[in-house]
């Protein structure tokens, strides 16, 4: 599957499947639909999935243009997104993401949402900058860095709306490894064949335990959370 923003290619018992609109990997509703399906391709195939970006780019979050556009269009486009940020999250199959480069606010918390985060070392910013740009974190980018970062860092991340190079971004919880540009899609395999290993019904019990609360508390908030987002949109 290579029509489009997204590519997939099954290597065995493994799902490679890359972003690259030749941009920023901007999330908007292409986007976001073609990893969705690929997801679900994976799922259907029971593969353990690779998920990259271009090189020096993972993803610039969702595409501002959008968001800026209208109330309707930003309304569709949080709901589309926020739905395939908890469909990675909650996948039971081992999820290996190579972070090639940039991740900021949406691709940041795409990050999040591996089993395994291997980063590109460079001179790369990863975060939530939500604050900084005038807007609030939104309750489901709170979760997840509440459930993936340092509890030391989660101020610093949210609040103060810290951007990190790859090797703070590892301090903090981003990322779990990071490795020289060259190497980040061949350890991200590497990663993935190990996960994959693993008894697929004890792997992914494991996991629902491990996230479904905060999976269920986003889901039951999400309303509210993005009426509370187009109120400052709107304002």
């Amino acid at each position: 599957m290579s029509d489009g923003p997204v590519r997939y290619v099954l290597e065995g018992t493994m799902a490679f499947v890359t972003m690259d609109d030749g941009k920023a990997n901007a999330l908007g509703e292409g986007m976001i639909d073609a990893l969705v399906a690929a997801l679900s391709r994976a799922e259907g195939e029971a593969a353990s999935i690779v998920l990259a970006g271009r090189p020096e780019r993972f993803s610039a979050g969702f595409d501002l243009r959008v968001m800026m556009s209208g109330i309707e269009p930003a309304t569709a486009l949080l709901r589309r997104g926020a739905a395939m940020l908890m469909r990675f999250y909650e996948t039971p199959l081992p999820l290996v993401i190579a972070c090639t480069g940039h991740a900021m606010a949406g691709g940041a918390l795409l990050v999040l949402t591996g089993d395994m985060r291997i980063g590109a070392d460079g001179p790369f910013k990863i975060g939530l900058n939500e604050v900084s740009i005038g807007m609030p974190v939104p309750d489901l980018a709170m979760e997840l860095a509440r459930d993936r970062l340092l509890p030391t860092e989660l101020h610093r991340a949210t609040l103060l709306a810290t951007v990190y190079a790859p090797v703070d971004a590892a301090r903090a919880g981003y990322l779990d490894r990071v490795v020289p540009p060259g190497d980040v899609l061949s350890v991200a395999r590497e990663e993935a064949t190990r996960l994959g290993a693993y008894g697929r019904a004890a792997y992914s019990a494991t996991k629902d335990r491990l996230r479904g609360r905060t999976i269920a508390h986003i889901r039951g908030a999400l309303e509210t959370d993005v009426a509370q987002m187009l109120a400052k949109l709107a304002g």
